[in-house]
């Protein structure tokens, strides 16, 4: 048989790429005879510039200084392909970034991401694709958007604080972003809009370290701010559009700049040429750390096995855990959790765990 894996991430415990491998490998240990193809996927967070690098040879990396989410100096890379830039949020505002003690969206800022658009449009791009996922914020876009050129003061005429804290000071707004008229694609498969039960701050919040009094606290802070600026710019109604809430709001901060929003796992499928990698295969792998509900809203695993049903191929998910047993375009869920007895212990294995369900599921196969 001919497979095809394709995973995602599998969110703090290995990469796309590493998820990959170790199936394939657990995968040949059962079946040697088949041939085994691994095709490490990205939707717009940790990953994203590392797949397209792989699938464009002939861009070019750019590595820039730029501060982390908690102001720190760290070098990121953003590919260019022709005009076209891609760039990887995360790689200036990702949670993977910070210590466990250090995540705190009060103070992280998307600065950094500002400093990698700067670099790109000043070096030619006139179309920049940001990828969004796995951040530490929840500015707003307040962060990027100074880096940019934007001044957000207080009542005294003074800066904001860098955060989502900072977010409620702001009342005199300096609107002249530079960015020499390039057009901004923000590659999200999440359609949250910035604010309410769905939005940015209640919905992420807790995942990058705030407690229920400080998501609410932020949740005023980024309304107050969206209203603001919304206010200076003309731009009413750009906090309920969806992806707004994407990556702590920096959707919200793209689409203020005219930005549009498109699939993060759409985009990276067809740079890769997926469909004609189903179209050869025989059978179709994919995988996520967290296959839940959230999963089938577009996301990559979606995304793979609605290729592969269009093909007539089947599909099987392999994740580190799962909420759903079963799936119309899916031939099978299988999860490292139910194989080793606890999610403690996947998160602890995950390499040996997921190589070990491959190896599993190979044997149980029936073509």
């Amino acid at each position: 048989m001919r497979i095809l894996i394709a995973p995602d991430k599998f969110a703090g415990t290995m990469s796309a790429g590493e998820a990959a491998d170790a199936a394939a490998a657990g995968w040949l240990r059962a079946r040697p005879g088949d041939t085994v193809e691994t095709l490490p996927l990205a939707d717009g967070g940790p990953g994203f510039v590392d797949v397209l690098a792989r699938a464009k040879p002939a861009a070019r990396r750019r590595t820039v200084d730029v501060y982390d989410p908690i102001g720190r100096p760290i070098q990121a890379d953003y590919l260019q392909d022709g005009d076209t830039a891609y760039i990887e949020s995360a790689a200036a505002c990702g949670l993977h970034l910070l210590a466990p003690n250090e995540r705190d969206p009060r103070r992280t800022t998307t600065y950094g991401v500002g400093l990698l658009i700067a670099h790109a449009v000043e070096n030619g791009a006139r179309r920049v694709v940001i990828g969004l996922g796995g951040s530490s914020t929840n500015d707003a876009g307040a962060g990027m958007l100074t880096a940019l050129g934007c001044v957000f003061r207080d009542e005294f005429d003074r800066p904001i604080p860098y955060g989502g804290f900072g977010l409620p000071a702001a009342h005199n707004i300096e609107w002249h972003p530079r960015t020499r008229g390039a057009e901004f694609i923000a590659a999200t498969d999440v359609d949250s809009p910035l604010l309410g039960p769905h939005g940015a701050s209640r919905v992420f919040g807790p995942q990058k370290g705030a407690d229920p009094a400080r998501v609410e606290q932020l949740e005023l802070a980024v309304a107050h701010f969206a209203q603001a600026v919304e206010a200076r710019t003309g731009r009413t109604g750009t906090a309920n559009l969806p992806g707004a809430g994407a990556a702590g709001g920096l959707g919200f901060a793209l689409f203020l700049l005219g930005g549009t929003r498109a699939s993060g796992a759409r985009l990276t499928c067809g740079a890769v040429g997926l469909d004609a990698r189903i179209a050869a295969a025989d059978l179709v792998i994919t995988g996520e750390g967290s296959f839940d509900s959230q999963s089938l809203r577009g996301k990559l695993a979606a995304e793979v096995a609605k290729g592969a049903a269009a093909h007539g191929r089947p599909c099987l998910v392999l994740a580190g855990r799962s909420d759903l047993a079963s799936h119309p375009d899916l031939a099978g869920v299988y999860s490292v959790t139910d194989l080793l007895g606890s999610a403690e212990e996947a998160m602890a294995r995950p390499v040996e765990g997921l190589s070990a369900l491959a190896e599993r599921v190979a044997k149980e196969w029936q073509e």
